[in-house]
């Protein structure tokens, strides 16, 4: 159940679209940028106040990657494994930052809800392979030993 103030936030965005059902998605981004995850109470008013089912609005929901229904981390890592990356040993660091956090392939965000970690096909930056997304922000030619470096730093800061 959203609470009236997430409810004024979410109303707040749709009327910025003029609450058009073709904006959904675009709604839907904005959302996922407040809250850092699509939660279900959200979907449901989505649904209610544009006029579409809730099966198409879970339908756009679940069929774009980038979108999620589970809350993520104050910080998202994202880890390429793509062919690049791959070849250069993505994988140990994808291991080291998991270990580092006490998180496994199965429990992606840390229980104090700092850390997010995912694996993506591509980051698009092959040449600088093997690389790492924290927060947008791109790390390249990395090693199991600079990631935990870079998170520790994390950790120190925050």
């Amino acid at each position: 159940m959203l609470t009236e103030k997430e409810l004024l936030e979410v109303d707040a965005i749709i009327a910025e679209y003029g609450g058009k059902k073709s904006s959904l998605i675009a709604i839907m981004q904005d959302v996922q940028s407040t809250y850092r995850y699509l939660p279900e109470g959200v979907l449901l008013h989505l649904a209610k106040r544009l006029g579409l089912s809730e099966a198409k609005v879970y339908s756009v929901a679940t069929f774009y990657e980038n979108f999620s229904l589970e809350p993520k981390g104050e910080n998202l890592i994202k880890v390429c494994d793509g062919t690049a990356c791959h070849v250069r040993h993505s994988l140990p660091i994808l291991n080291a930052i998991r270990k580092t956090l006490g998180l496994t392939e199965e429990q992606k965000t840390t229980d104090d809800g700092l850390f997010t970690v995912e694996t993506v096909a591509c980051l698009g930056a092959c040449g600088l392979a093997p690389v790492i997304t924290i927060n947008e922000k791109v790390y390249a030619a990395m090693t199991p030993d600079s990631a935990v470096a870079i998170l520790s730093g994390m950790r120190e800061e925050g």
